[in-house]
């Protein structure tokens, strides 16, 4: 099979790519990825000789280089977007360019090139806060902020090529992801490399925030799953084997990694934090699909990663726009 990735350089992306052209020899790869911040080449630095794979630097919203990376292309796994939620609450027009109108380009050029399978991979966030029960697929959409706001809507632009074009595509809604080669601003992957340099980590309000956590290689096999066998537009829910608060999570690394309670900071609430989120994913059960990495197990390998590759995570913490913009958050939050 023949596959266009999108943000193949990033966390999620370059996880499933690795996974798929180990399950798949015979597949092959092009990864489309503008090479934002968080994209990353060092990701996939394992298959830079490999025939199989190949990276195209650009935009998603740039229709020339979308329409030439999708011709001979029989599926599309759509992971590129803008993901930060304190980034798109500071300035959502990159949000609303490349989750919205990158989207829009990509169902364009697949219709026209008559890809037999479109996987749009969003999030939990779209459907906002749950106080109780779980998310099902066909729940109302509440998002309650710029980047999950901008998520929703290009949920909405797939499904509507879905019944006017036919277009076969399939959205997929993950939970909170975790595990190697995460940028180091996403919260399990600041707090382990904040603690690893007795740095404080800003754990917002009252810490009671409920999320629920995928290890991002049962998320690759979930994908590959609805790949072949997901039913043409319908909407998938992929959720994680553990679900807590905030506060109890930090207080597991910290004990885990032998850190003072000093390294935990309280920090003012950000605006229009989703109190909790929860997914009913028995649809997908349905197709075969349970989590197989046990919470506690891959916990403790993702720490373990980290501490082997600082040579990954320290140039990107290094780097003057990652700590300019923490500086701005800090001192708005004290």
């Amino acid at each position: 099979m023949r596959l266009l990735v999108t943000g193949g350089l990033g966390f999620i992306g370059s996880n499933f790519i690795r996974h798929f052209l180990r399950q798949h020899p015979s597949a092959r790869v092009l990864n489309l990825d503008k090479k934002t911040y968080a994209g990353n080449p060092a990701n996939l630095a394992d298959f830079k000789t490999d025939r199989r794979y190949a990276w195209v630097r650009g935009d998603i919203a740039d229709p020339r280089i979308v329409d030439k990376c999708m011709r001979g292309a029989e599926a599309v796994i759509h992971f590129a977007a803008e993901s930060h939620v304190d980034r798109s609450i500071q300035n959502a027009s990159i949000f609303l360019r490349t989750n919205v109108i990158g989207t829009q380009v990509l169902l364009d050029a697949a219709l026209k090139h008559r890809v037999r399978r479109f996987i749009h991979v969003s999030t939990d966030e779209v459907y906002g806060s749950v106080p109780r029960g779980f998310s099902r697929e066909m729940d109302p959409l509440e998002p309650n902020s710029p980047y999950a706001a901008s998520k929703a809507a290009s949920d909405l632009l797939v499904r509507s090529y879905v019944v006017t074009h036919r277009l076969p595509a399939v959205i997929t809604r993950a939970s909170n992801n975790f595990g190697p080669y995460q940028y180091p601003e996403k919260a399990l992957s600041l707090l382990i490399t904040n603690f690893m340099d007795g740095v404080p980590y800003p754990l917002y309000g009252d810490g009671r925030n409920v999320r629920d956590w995928l290890y991002v290689l049962d998320h690759a096999r979930a994908i590959d799953l609805i790949l072949r066998k997901g039913k043409i537009g319908e909407i998938y829910n992929v959720g994680g084997s553990f679900s807590c608060e905030n506060r109890e999570l930090v207080e597991k690394v910290r004990r885990k990694m032998g850190k003072p309670r000093s390294l935990v900071r309280r920090v003012p609430d950000r605006p229009g934090h989703d109190r909790r989120y929860a997914l009913d994913c028995s649809k997908l059960k349905k197709l075969g699909w349970r989590p197989q990495t046990n919470f506690r197990e891959a916990l403790a390998d993702t720490i373990e990663w980290y501490r082997a590759r600082e040579d990954w995570w320290r140039p990107l913490k290094r780097a003057a726009g990652f700590k300019s913009y923490y500086r701005r958050q800090y001192a708005k939050r004290k």
